[in-house]
This record gives C-alpha cells, structure tokens and sequence, in this order.
C-alpha cells in the first residue's frame, strides 16, 4: 500500500516516527514535508496529501497538527477525500469500518506518538464494511459532485 504523510510544524517530530514505522512495516511512504520544525501553515500540506489521495497516487494519507482538526477541514475540501480527526483506537477503528476514512488525522497536542502509532497501525489494517454504510458514503460522493 502506499500512503501519503505530512504534518505541519508541530508534528515533524511524530510523523518521522510513523514514517519510519510504516516503511519498517514494508509501506511505501510519500513524505510531503515540512522537514524541520519551522512554522507553516497546515493547509499547504494537507492539500498536498488529499490530492494524493484523491488522484490515486496512493491508497491512504496521514496527516498530523497540533489538533489534527485543521488538517481534517483542509484536506476534506479536496473532492474523493474522506478525513477523520482521530485521538483513540475506537474512533481509529470506527473511521475505517463506518465511514471508509482514506485519511487519518491526528494532533500532537492530543495523542502522544506512541498512542499514534498504535492508532495507525488499527487504521491501516481495518476494512471498510460496506453494506450499509456504502449508501452513506454514496451520499457524501453525490454531494461532492453537486458542488
């Protein structure tokens, strides 16, 4: 699988860890940045990882803040992206199996990279279980295009 990361200047730090962990885990990783911890603004990256995701470049994209909220608005403004801000296991777990999340977002302030790492690992490996929950998402893909 591959899968896109990117964070802004308060999750450099995490995402090098997940980076590392998910190219141990034998994942292609797409890295759109930042490379230090200078201020940016979570937008340019996040735009970077939903496009990704949503011209099939790669299946899945994580993206990390100091809230993972940001992220999650900016990237779900990209047409094909369903983002989710997630801060435990269940809600890990639920965003794949309900709602079909194809990216994950998280917040540094929130949930420690340890934490992270086990979210992502749940994430990664949690169908989505279709049937009732595909006509949801058939809705939301319809009021996409009614834009």
């Amino acid at each position: 699988m591959k899968i896109a990361i990117a964070s802004d200047h308060r999750g450099v730090a995490a995402k090098s860890k997940i980076k590392e962990f998910l190219e141990q885990s034998g994942y292609y990783v797409k890295d759109f940045g930042p490379a230090s911890e200078d201020a940016v603004d979570y937008p340019d990256y996040a735009v970077k990882v939903a496009q990704a995701v949503s011209g099939g470049k790669v299946q899945r994209g994580i993206l990390i803040c100091g809230t993972g909220l940001g992220m999650c608005i900016s990237a779900n403004k990209i047409q094909g992206v369903r983002a989710a801000t997630v801060h435990d296991i269940f809600t890990a777990e639920m965003s794949r199996r309900h709602n079909d999340a194809n990216v994950l977002c998280m917040g540094e302030m929130i949930v420690n990279t340890e934490q992270m790492l086990e979210i992502v690992k749940v994430w990664l490996v949690t169908a989505f279980e279709g049937g009732r929950h595909q006509k949801r998402i058939d809705k939301i893909k319809k009021i996409e295009q009614t834009d």
